[in-house]
């Protein structure tokens, strides 16, 4: 029976994440050399094809689909018996925008427990802007968040899309202001959203104000006002009806990862986690 090593399965897993030599490289801090010797040992031990590589695309070989569970569950195990011996364990403050994730947020955390059980996880979830402030003052490693008008770093994720979404028997009178759910004031949706009712020359009062997402969600959920939301939050039952109602299209929004993470093993349990995120993402259209 072939014995495995630990690195060569780190470095298949990761590429087989990253779908990407490069990226693999990086996440693992080390070369696209190396990475590629060592997966070639571990090929030629198990006598598979792991990874087919061409000049666009690099992707899973069937045998290389099957050994991929196998293999996060042979690196989580040595994660765990090495996280025995350790003295002091190692922490990983990250901060959300809190529609950046969706749904999948749990998804993403288990991938990224799976990836290092000894990792402590510091989740926060925010505004962009509070969760910016909190990064810049070095509370936070990484954040994810959307793209914010005064910064032009960071690594693009994916793109949030937004709308107009209201339940169905959501009425609006002409001759009264558009009742209008957002977040506070400082909100960059809520930003974003009068500014495009200012310059169509739209009236509107705030007939919710909300402290997140969830709780604006919950407003549209009662049939209490318009909001504008991202795409992958919209309530069970509302409908998009920017064209029903004549509103402003809304613009999409860059989402971004900001990290000032640099060693290797935090670095490449991030790069897990954007591998899972851009992943859920990709399935949820």
């Amino acid at each position: 029976m072939a014995s495995l090593d630990v690195d060569a399965v780190q470095v298949f897993v990761t590429i087989a994440e990253q779908q990407s030599f490069t990226r693999a490289a990086e996440a693992l801090g080390t070369t696209q050399a190396a990475i590629s010797v060592k997966l070639k040992r571990l090929e030629d031990r198990l006598g598979e094809k792991l990874i087919e590589r061409t000049p666009r695309r690099v992707r899973l070989s069937a045998r290389g689909a099957a050994f991929l569970c196998p293999a996060r569950d042979f690196i989580a195990a040595h994660d765990r018996a090495v996280a025995g011996l350790a003295v002091e364990p190692r922490r990983l403050a990250i901060g959300f925008l809190d529609y950046a994730a969706g749904t999948e947020l749990p998804a993403l955390l288990a991938r990224l427990h799976a990836h290092d059980p000894s990792l402590v996880i510091e989740a926060r979830i925010d505004s962009s802007r509070h969760l910016l402030d909190a990064y810049d003052r070095g509370d936070l490693d990484a954040v994810i968040v959307r793209r914010e008008d005064d910064r032009r770093d960071g690594e693009v994720l994916g793109v949030a899309r937004y709308g107009w979404f209201a339940m169905p028997d959501f009425i609006w009178r002409p001759d009264e202001p558009l009742r209008f759910a957002a977040c506070a004031a400082t909100c960059s949706e809520r930003i974003m959203a009068t500014r495009a009712l200012d310059a169509a020359g739209i009236a509107w009062t705030e007939a919710f104000l909300g402290g997140g997402t969830a709780a604006v969600v919950a407003a549209v959920s009662a049939g209490l006002a318009v909001a504008p939301l991202a795409h992958r939050v919209v309530p069970f039952g509302a409908i998009e009806v920017s064209g029903r109602l004549k509103l402003p299209p809304l613009p999409s929004a860059e989402i971004l990862l900001h990290t000032r993470v640099t060693d290797p093993h935090s670095r490449a349990a991030l790069r897990t986690l954007v591998s899972a995120f851009r992943e859920h993402r990709v399935r949820a259209g």
